[in-house]
């Protein structure tokens, strides 16, 4: 127990250390965020508020109404105050609406990743008027497997928390002191009601870590199942993280000159 606790006093200092760091290097106080009472934007919001100080932090809560759960809102307008961070509430139903009256019907696919976008451009719309960078909150096993929106909550000027697994997000949490509703949470993204990530998945966050874990250290999905690795599990794993990769690569340029 003790080294844990060394061991993410280390983590807590690297990452306060770094955001304090970049926005120094590049010129910049203020830092935004989105919040959406999950674990992963609240241990955001703690860390970046360590690092810059919370008059230096705005929190944007952007619920989707009869989606998000009024819970979350509420979590996260408390972990606000109790944090003093300047924080906004900013509905997304009207923006949603308008894109349904486009030329065309849009997908359940396409209304789904649009959410995520239209909250990035909330946050955008947000630091170029106060002059702020867009805290990122994905983590790492999120970003190795796609496991997000290009554009949408990928799209971020630096994200804080993008090599912690999320099995290391809640020992995080836990040590900087986050309420035990969010470490309790069942983790949802809300982009539609019911939505869980672990069920739209279809593994657990535990069993997917794992095998993260062990493909860091080199091993093949045959040396995975060989282990004892539930075979789905590694083989969509797999599958994932090869189809999603283009949501983290720069965008493709074709050459057109010698």
């Amino acid at each position: 127990m003790v080294a844990n606790r060394k061991h993410m006093h280390n983590t807590y200092t690297k990452i306060v250390a770094g955001i304090h760091k970049y926005f120094k290097e590049n010129s910049f106080d203020k830092a935004v965020i989105g919040v959406s009472g999950g674990i992963d934007s609240a241990l955001c919001l703690k860390l970046t508020a360590d690092a810059l100080g919370p008059d230096n932090v705005t929190a944007i809560l952007m619920p989707e109404k009869g989606v998000s759960l009024d819970e979350n809102f509420l979590q996260s307008k408390t972990l606000c105050q109790f944090l003093k961070v300047e924080f906004f509430s900013v509905p997304i139903n009207k923006f949603l609406t308008d894109f349904l009256s486009l030329p065309w019907k849009p997908s359940d696919l396409g209304q789904i990743n649009t959410k995520a976008r239209v909250r990035m451009i909330v946050l955008y719309n947000f630091a170029n008027t106060r002059n702020s960078l867009v805290i990122g909150t994905s983590n790492k096993t999120e970003l190795t497997l796609g496991y997000g929106t290009k554009h949408g909550d990928f799209a971020s000027d630096l994200e804080i928390i993008g090599d912690l697994l999320k099995e290391d997000i809640y020992k995080l949490a836990e040590h900087v002191g986050l309420p035990d509703e969010f470490l309790k949470k069942i983790p949802s993204a809300e982009l539609y009601s019911g939505q869980t990530d672990e069920e739209e998945l279809g593994m657990t966050y535990k069993e997917i870590d794992t095998i993260l874990k062990h493909t860091e250290n080199g091993l093949t999905k045959d040396d995975l199942i060989d282990k004892g690795l539930n075979p789905h599990a590694v083989h969509k794993v797999f599958r994932l993280r090869e189809i999603n990769k283009h949501k983290l690569n720069p965008t493709p340029i074709i050459k057109a000159t010698s």
